[in-house]
């Protein structure tokens, strides 16, 4: 071959290993900017994953777990790059010792903000570690008035505290449900504790007439209840108060009826499960059972409910909703502060005005809501059903 084609060869060689390398590059660098244009946002989950309540647990984890997956399929920037959202949940087993446990490894985590815990006795203790770490803590359940009343900045609830919640039910118990004598159970929980003390304000600012003929207490993991029902039963009550949740609830009406005592039960959110009937063996007389829920919206939860039946094959318990809601609200305070930095975008969040599924997301300067939707359910052929709507 001719000199000149030799080099003309060559030339050409090189010129294509030339462009192929210039392409590889391109695409190499066109692969690292898209990766550097995400950003990975980390959201704490904690509830009870095991134990006699973990039904509640997995369905808090269930609804934030939806949140997320909407979230990412969203495509959602912040700050110009794509976030990718994932969910970091622990089992604190509704144990107060233990969530601090957990409070401390979802912080080491480095997780930008917390849907938890599921229980007031949990979320108390656990508040002081994620205020420490100025870590965001939106609780969907916890209820007990105390977990907003220490001034952190951090915690936040979003369902209404169990003085509201309380005092709807005194007022239902003597206003409409025109009782008398009543019976008040507490499980010594931060919850059950503080639920029932608030019931019992609200029938005595609602009535001069009613009173409270006998207060018991139990704990959260009973299952005998023969000594407390026989001095109930001795007093003759037109009603009884629970304070506490559906695992204790379900065993508690199974004796009732044992016991041949017909009286209505009413109790707060934590017995208003979908799963009580069965918790209950079946024991629930129609309209029987009275309970409160922080509800939301009728046609957005209707819709919620059959979006987290088709995505889990369950219904919802009681707090999915509220959970859903909590992750979402972190979001849009991310969005609209521009970062998921907690110290950016907590500023927001305490004045965000979110619309969710359970209602107008607006926090007060404690950090509840500013204004919740209340529904009063019973069981009607062990159904849940709407009773009385408070707004």
């Amino acid at each position: 071959m001719p000199f000149n084609k030799k080099r003309n060869l060559v030339v050409s060689i090189c010129t294509l290993l030339h462009a192929s390398l210039f392409t590889i590059l391109s695409i190499l660098s066109n692969t690292a900017s898209a990766q550097e244009s995400k950003v990975e946002i980390k959201i704490g989950h904690a509830a009870p994953l095991s134990g006699p309540i973990s039904h509640l647990g997995r369905d808090n984890e269930n609804g934030a777990r939806m949140a997320i997956e909407e979230l990412n399929n969203k495509n959602i920037s912040i700050a110009g790059k794509r976030a990718v959202f994932k969910l970091i949940s622990e089992d604190d087993a509704a144990d107060p010792g233990r969530s601090t446990i957990v409070a401390q490894k979802l912080v080491e985590a480095k997780v930008k903000g917390v849907v938890g815990h599921l229980n007031s006795g949990t979320s108390i203790p656990a508040s002081k570690i994620y205020n420490d770490a100025n870590i965001p803590q939106i609780s969907p359940s916890s209820t007990a008035p105390r977990y907003t009343q220490q001034g952190y900045k951090t915690a936040f609830r979003v369902l209404a505290n169990d003085a509201q919640l309380g005092n709807t039910l005194g007022q239902y118990a003597v206003l409409i449900n025109k009782s008398k004598k009543i019976a008040v159970i507490d499980d010594r929980t931060t919850y059950g504790q503080a639920v029932a003390d608030e019931f019992i304000k609200g029938v005595k600012n609602n009535s001069p007439y009613a009173e409270i003929v006998s207060h018991q207490y139990t704990n959260d993991r009973a299952t005998e209840f023969s000594v407390i029902l026989n001095n109930i039963k001795s007093q003759n009550p037109d009603l009884i108060f629970f304070g506490g949740m559906d695992a204790v609830a379900g065993p508690l009406l199974r004796q009732m009826k044992q016991a041949g005592i017909n009286t209505m039960l009413m109790g707060g959110d934590a017995i208003c499960s979908s799963a009580l009937p069965t918790l209950a063996g079946n024991s629930i007389a129609d309209g029987q059972v009275v309970c409160a829920e922080a509800s939301g919206l009728e046609d957005a939860m209707k819709t919620f409910k059959a979006r987290y039946k088709g995505r889990f094959g369950t219904d919802v318990q009681i707090w999915a909703p509220n959970a859903y809601d909590a992750v979402m609200t972190l979001a849009d305070a991310m969005i609209q502060a521009k970062s998921a930095e907690p110290e950016k975008y907590l500023p927001v969040l305490a004045r965000i005005r979110h619309k969710g599924v359970t209602g107008m997301i607006e926090f007060d300067n404690k950090g509840d809501l500013k204004s919740g939707i209340l529904t009063l359910y019973t069981y009607q052929g062990g159904k849940r059903v709407p009773r009385l709507r408070n707004e």
